[in-house]
């Protein structure tokens, strides 16, 4: 079998092992993987016809069920459609289901792109302001020593790993802390992204860029335990902020390199 997908597999191991989950190996995984990194990648570009089941068959030697139950994941995903006497149909980007972690893995594999990044801030801003903005309102006492708790660990953290699980970790409790099920259930949504993107901007390896991010997430904490709405949503604007332009100021340099 083809394993020009391997290194996609790997970020999406990577993204499974900080949000706690295991993935599991097995034939449909493998067959999923490689089509749907080739499908991100554009070597199946939008509106493309993939080749016909026999030859996919041929190709990744396995059974018709196996390949027939990586192309529903597929379609899932939003990036395929089948169409009778057409064909599979590679869809159009702007129907990929970019919060899949999956998706996001593929995406994060190739190197995303500034502009991809900026839109991961902007979802950010639009959702993280407000349930820092909640929390400040509504936390427990419980929730608030939570928060400090994520903070401490963050500081301490040696590993990029390390770090983004932290922090991660600290972004679901400001919007656990919202109170609001709809704000939480959304952060959720959105973790895999954050996750993908904690890795690229963590600072843990530049002692000054560290030290800066604990001090604005420990505002964010600050800010929720006095219960000051109005500083909790402006530090959670400038901890995004930060990331993303850390993050695009990485990308910048290797692309330069």
């Amino acid at each position: 079998m083809d394993r020009s997908g391997g290194r996609a597999r790997h970020s999406g191991d990577l993204i499974a092992a900080l949000s706690g989950r295991n993935p599991a190996r097995n034939l449909h995984s493998d067959v999923l993987w490689e089509l749907g990194f080739a499908i991100v990648s554009g070597r199946y570009a939008e509106g493309s016809i993939l080749p016909p089941d026999l030859d996919l068959l041929e190709q990744f030697g396995v059974s018709r069920t196996v390949l027939r139950e990586a192309l529903k994941t597929l379609a899932a995903k939003g990036l395929i459609e089948a169409r009778a006497r057409i064909g599979t149909r590679v869809l159009p980007r702007n129907r990929w289901n970019l919060f899949d972690a999956d998706v996001l893995a593929w995406h994060f594999e190739l190197g995303p792109e500034i502009r991809f990044l900026q839109s991961l801030a902007e979802v950010r801003i639009g959702i993280e302001i407000e349930a820092a903005a909640l929390a400040a309102e509504r936390r427990s006492e419980e929730a608030a020593e939570t928060l400090q708790g994520w903070v401490d660990r963050m500081a301490e953290a040696r590993t990029p790993e390390d770090f983004a699980r932290y922090d991660l970790a600290f972004h679901k409790a400001v919007a656990d802390a919202s109170g609001n099920p709809f704000m939480a259930s959304i952060s959720a949504l959105v973790e895999m992204a954050l996750t993908a993107a904690f890795t690229i901007s963590s600072p843990v390896n530049e002692p000054e860029a560290l030290a800066q991010t604990v001090a604005v997430h420990r505002a964010i904490a600050r800010a929720i335990a006095e219960k000051d709405a109005p500083a909790a949503r402006d530090a959670m604007r400038i901890a995004i902020a930060e990331g993303f332009a850390r993050a695009a100021g990485r990308m910048d340099g290797e692309q330069a390199s």
